[in-house]
């Protein structure tokens, strides 16, 4: 059915049928901008969100909890959403608002012609009818006057008054009339065959071929807002996925928190080390002189205060730090937040984990600036090979300074590694952490016993001391993969990650109770190595699965998250470490253009 044979006679509906289409599919394109306003707030004000509540430096301690490291991914995601809506808002513009735009213009010209051609046509029926009606009053009025001029002639033919030159003039009056009524219905006669052939051919053919038109016209329109309307949600179909996936990145972030490891790690960031404090022992005054007792009373509430200020927490200690050592002596210069240099004002337990932290920050910087300085000889030796290309001079200065700041930051590495050897030989408290880990003794697995004493699985029970120091990163890269099992088999205790590279500790000899490989405070010192694990300084997320085929390095599926322990030092490659349900922590380098890293602030 065709509106050309259907609709033959509705010029008008059709034209304002027609005019409302195109209107209403410039309507659609109003809702589909109006939706992609929305979707582009939407967007601003999620990224604005993650944006208004992204960890702040002050808060960079509690990046380690596993609450907040969660909560900092579904941040990420948050992002990763608004980016997809974002892309929803750009394909809206692109696909849907141009071709609705394109679609509505064309259209109109469209209708434009159509609707002028049919005009034209309207005009030359309406002027052909009019000629036509025309013809036909003359050929009435001419018909009537031969009649009339037919009976004068008869009436005159009758009167015998009249001369015989009258009655001739009234025949050729009649004759006129006659003649002029018979061109008349000729022309009436042609214009009426010449009407009904263009009356024929007009509602026929031209007619129909202009509706015809419209309706092609309104059925692209139709046509047009169903693709329109299924593209939309084809592009809202295509972000679906991925807005799935960072849905379930949300929910594998709540899912990765630990309140048992946030439990534990709140210990290890506050647990002074200390000891609680005794019963205080009765003293009979009777049975003492006053100046003894006196000295006793002192020496017990002294002990008793300071086994009370270690409970204290890190921060009021710091406060106090400024007050009480005035006028005392100055053998430890102060760091910029009040404490002093070997942070001796700390309980024992938290100075070995600022010593141990700032041991790694001085390794770190000693692998930046020996990487930094490697490049300048490699340099200089093209300069030297090649004068062309610079003067080898003009890197001697940067050489020089180079090896002056690095030897500056091996002395100071040398010496806060000297600073936890010595923190190290103070005793712990029997139920810190540390103290129920498992240690290592010249490579091999110890476990401390409540009396002091030592098992160790090597026949030979001496123990040589290490260097105080911890492996950096150049010197750990060929063993890399020989990671420590950071759980102890005898304790609840286990390995905690506050740490940075292994570095050797020193139990105090005498810190067991009644153990027969006790020492005095004077005699050699017993060593233990305490493998600990790197602190971690970000989490990164494979683009790409990666096979390790070569030695220190480890493999991983694409999406696989790990924690980032060393950064990329200009070689292309990321240390990090994931955790293996059976052997403990798995560590190894992996291509720094497979991974999206995403480092703590």
């Amino acid at each position: 059915m065709s509106w050309g044979t259907e609709l033959w006679d509705q010029y008008d509906n059709l034209a304002i049928h027609t005019s409302k289409g195109i209107e209403f599919l410039d309507k659609y394109a109003n809702f589909i901008r109006d939706r992609l306003a929305i979707e582009t707030e939407y967007a601003a004000k999620l990224r604005r969100l993650a944006k208004n509540y992204q960890p702040k430096k002050k808060e960079e301690d509690d990046n380690e909890f596993t609450s907040h490291q969660a909560f900092r991914n579904v941040l990420k995601e948050i992002n990763d959403l608004a980016g997809q809506r974002e892309v929803v808002a750009e394909s809206l513009q692109l696909q849907i608002i141009q071709g609705i735009t394109l679609l509505s213009k064309t259209l109109r010209e469209e209708r434009k012609k159509c609707l002028s051609n049919g005009t034209y046509l309207q005009q030359n029926l309406s002027s052909q009818l009019s000629a036509l009606e025309r013809a036909k009053r003359n050929y009435e009025k001419a018909y009537r006057d031969s009649e009339k001029a037919v009976d004068n002639y008869k009436k005159a033919d009758m009167d015998l008054n009249l001369s015989r030159a009258e009655v001739e003039r009234y025949k050729n009056i009649m004759t006129a009339k006659i003649q002029q009524s018979d061109d008349a219905k000729n022309e009436y006669a042609n214009q009426l065959q010449k009407t009904n052939n263009l009356q024929q051919q007009h509602y026929n053919e031209l007619l129909p071929e202009v509706f015809n038109r419209l309706q092609e016209l309104d059925e692209k329109r139709t046509r047009g807002i169903r693709e329109f309307i299924i593209g939309a949600a084809d592009v809202e179909s295509s972000v679906a996925p991925i807005i799935a996936r960072c849905l379930e990145g949300m929910v594998k972030a709540g899912e990765s928190i630990n309140e048992k490891e946030d439990s534990y790690k709140v210990i290890e960031r506050y647990q002074s080390g200390f000891t609680p404090p005794t019963d205080i022992p009765f003293e009979d005054l009777s049975k003492q002189d006053p100046e003894s007792s006196q000295e006793s009373h002192y020496n017990n509430v002294q002990s008793s205060h300071l086994t009370v200020k270690g409970t204290i927490s890190a921060n009021r200690i710091k406060k106090r730090v400024g007050i009480f050592n005035i006028f005392g002596s100055n053998k430890n210069s102060l760091t910029a937040d009040g404490q002093k240099e070997d942070f001796s004002d700390l309980p024992p337990n938290q100075r070995r984990k600022k010593l141990q932290a700032k041991i790694a920050e001085l390794q770190q910087k000693i692998a930046q600036e020996t990487a930094a300085r490697d490049g300048l000889m490699k340099m200089k030796v093209v300069y030297e090979a090649n004068s062309s290309l610079g003067n080898p001079m003009t890197v001697e200065g940067q050489l020089n300074e180079s090896e002056h700041k690095l030897e500056k930051l091996k002395i100071d590495l040398k010496k806060y590694q000297g600073y936890l050897e010595r923190a190290n030989q103070i005793p712990m408290a029997s139920n810190s952490p540390q103290a129920n880990r498992n240690n290592l003794h010249n490579g091999h697995r110890v476990s401390r016993h409540s009396n002091g004493s030592t098992e160790d699985n090597n026949e030979d029970g001496d123990d040589q001391p290490d260097d105080g120091g911890s492996l950096s990163r150049s010197d750990s890269e060929d063993n890399v993969a020989q990671i420590q099992n950071g759980h102890n088999n005898n304790n609840n205790g286990s390995a905690s990650p506050e740490s940075g590279l292994g570095t050797s500790h020193t139990s105090l000899p005498g810190s067991g109770q009644g153990s027969a490989h006790d020492n005095a405070m004077g005699e050699d010192a017993y060593y233990e190595t305490e493998m600990e694990l790197l602190q971690p300084l970000g989490t990164c997320r494979a683009l790409y699965p990666f096979e390790a085929t070569s030695e220190g390095s480890i493999p991983m599926n694409e999406g696989e998250v790990l924690q980032v322990i060393e950064i990329d030092q200009g070689d292309g490659w990321t240390r990090v470490r994931r955790l293996n349900n059976t052997n403990g922590w798995d560590e190894g380098f992996v291509p720094t253009s497979y991974i999206e890293c995403t480092l703590y602030a």
